[in-house]
Order: C-alpha cells, then sequence, then structure tokens
C-alpha cells in the first residue's frame, strides 16, 4: 500500500483516429459528461490524493497550458515536448517531478466510472513495491463496447502479467491507469521510447502486475466512442460520476 500524492496525466499524443475532432484540439480536451477528459483525470487523481500532478503536451500545447491555469487542485506543472518523447521518454523526463516514490500515470483520454472504491485508491492499496515495478488497471475485453483485437495481457491468479502468444486471446486490456516504481525505468533509454519496452522487461522480472476494474471504462478511440460514451452517461449512468 501506498499513500499517493503525486502522478503524471499524458496529453502530449496526436490523437490522429479522433480527427476531424481534434484538427484544433488536443484529444485530452475534448468534453464528455460535461467537463474535459484531462480535467476528469485530474478530478480523479486529486480525490484520490495526489497533490502534485505532471502534465504534458505537444498537440496544441496552449490550449493545455490554459486550460491547467484555471486549475487549483491537484497543483499542476505543465511539460512541453517540443519533439514527441512517447509514454516512455515523457514519464522518464519528468521523473524528478514526481516525488521519488511510486506515482500514478494516467493516459489523458482514459475516461472511467469507479466500483464500490475507487480505481486508484484500489491500486494503491495493492501496490506493493517490494513486488511490483508496475501495477496496471486492467478490463475484460468482453465488457468493451467496440473494437478489442487480441486484447492487451493475460494475468495469473496473482495478478502477474504475459503477453499473449502467437494465436493466443488475451482477456484483458489496458485502461490506461497505473501505478509505478522509479525502479521501473533504471537503465531507461534517453529520447522518445513507448512505456511498453520497460513492461516487457518487468514481465521477465515477473514484477509487472495488474488490477482488474471492477466499474465502468469507455473505450474513447474515434468520434463514434466518444458519442457512444456521451450518449450512455445521458441515459443513467451519468449519475454514477458525480
Amino acid at each position: 500500500m501506498i499513500n499517493l500524492t503525486h502522478a503524471m496525466v499524458l496529453a502530449a499524443g496526436l490523437g490522429t483516429r479522433m480527427r476531424p475532432l481534434t484538427d484544433e484540439l488536443p484529444k485530452p480536451m475534448l468534453p464528455l459528461a460535461g467537463r474535459s477528459l484531462l480535467d476528469h483525470a485530474l478530478d480523479r487523481l486529486a480525490a484520490a490524493g495526489v497533490t502534485q500532478a505532471v502534465v504534458n503536451a505537444h498537440w496544441h500545447a496552449d490550449r493545455i497550458a490554459e486550460a491547467m491555469a484555471l486549475r487549483e487542485h491537484p497543483c499542476v506543472v505543465l511539460q512541453r515536448e517540443e519533439d514527441l518523447l512517447e509514454t516512455g521518454g515523457g514519464v522518464t523526463r519528468a521523473l524528478p517531478l514526481l516525488g521519488g516514490g511510486a506515482f500514478a500515470v494516467v493516459n489523458g483520454d482514459a475516461f472511467w466510472l469507479d466500483g464500490p472504491t475507487p480505481a486508484l485508491n484500489r491500486l494503491a492499496a495493492a501496490f506493493d513495491a517490494a513486488e511490483m515495478d508496475a501495477l496496471l488497471l486492467m478490463v475484460r475485453t468482453t465488457q468493451v463496447e467496440g473494437a478489442v483485437g487480441t486484447g492487451d495481457f493475460l494475468l495469473d491468479p496473482l495478478g502477474r502479467m504475459r503477453r499473449p502468444k502467437e494465436r493466443e486471446i488475451a482477456p484483458y486490456l489496458y485502461a490506461g491507469v497505473q501505478i509505478l516504481s522509479p525502479a521501473l525505468f533504471e537503465g531507461a533509454p534517453a529520447g522518445a521510447f513507448s512505456l511498453n519496452r520497460l513492461y516487457d522487461r518487468a514481465i521477465e522480472a515477473g514484477r509487472l502486475f495488474g488490477l482488474v476494474h471492477d466499474g465502468v471504462w469507455f473505450h474513447l478511440s474515434t468520434p463514434e466512442d466518444l458519442r457512444y460514451a456521451e450518449d450512455t452517461l445521458r441515459a443513467g449512468l451519468v449519475r454514477a460520476l458525480f
């Protein structure tokens, strides 16, 4: 169990599959249920006890900067990326701002409804730095509306994760919410790279774990996905959010 005080929100991507909505707007700034996706993520982090957050930005970074200037909680540091650093490079660059202990990382387009206990609190309670370099929130593919491909990971009874083998279907998708240890980044490369490189190394060491989400999660890749989420929330699930 950890006391979650620091976090990063990944908001620098181009959002190409969400075009034309992202032609003039970063994907995390798209509205859903009356607030931007980025504000939803930061609201959840603040509710979980996070007081310091880093938000990276690249595509229409000024729009994100304007929105972050209006926030009071958590305290946000904007990390502009002149060249995209991808997920791994972005978090590696932010490490000096993330407190030295385990911290949360949330995708800027991640949107979920909590179950009986907020997902971030569940992750913080389950994280064990002695056993884990990373703990990822996972969703069952059978509960996801839209294309899921062959899935992302499989979990053993203890929650350790592995990739699917050739022609194997994985029953879980990564939900874009995780807690990471600084140990995951030891020996990380410089420049742009994907967190998947570090996940694979953690899998080999038996230190990549997953926790299955017990609420609702929305796949937000295309404009159709966003419309489906808005329609679903308007139909009644929105009451679970506020």
